[in-house]
């Protein structure tokens, strides 16, 4: 399933960043995530040109049945950070993390960088009170883009 849908995403130049399957088996949910590769916002458009892409390519194997619910978005504005290029991607920003290495288990931080080589990267991190963190990427249980209000 997964292969099928990457392959409709990546076609219409999109990244597949989610894909989780749900519901019943008389009723199957497919929640699909997409993101843009030229790091703009993902539109209602973008979901629906996947959508239809998608829904096309399942109608025709017939792989879910008649009855199914697809489901297309972006990864939302609180976004997990899974890896280290998503890091790097959002330098800058605020990051919600829970780590045994983060003082008190979470933390609210701007994200600074990210260094070290695959297996050992390292997140730089400045809390509120402007202390710098290094946080091994291996440490983190989670971590969330944190949505930031204006006023």
């Amino acid at each position: 399933m997964e292969d099928v849908v990457r392959a409709e995403v990546e076609a219409l130049g999109y990244e597949l960043f989610e894909l989780r399957q749900g519901g019943s088996k008389g009723r199957p949910v497919l929640d699909v995530r997409i993101d843009r590769r030229d790091g703009e916002k993902v539109t209602v458009e973008d979901c629906a040109r996947a959508s239809r892409a998608i829904e096309a390519r399942l109608d025709e194997g017939d792989v879910l049945g008649e009855r199914y619910v697809l489901e297309v978005s972006s990864p939302g504005v609180e976004r997990p950070l899974r890896n280290a290029a998503e890091w790097r991607r959002y330098v800058g920003r605020r990051a919600a993390v829970k780590s045994e290495v983060v003082p008190g288990g979470r933390a609210e931080v701007e994200i600074l960088g990210v260094e070290g080589e695959p297996e050992s990267e390292v997140a730089l991190l400045r809390d509120d009170r402007g202390v710098e963190l290094r946080v091994p990427l291996a440490a983190v249980r989670e971590a969330r883009l944190a949505f930031q209000w204006q006023r």
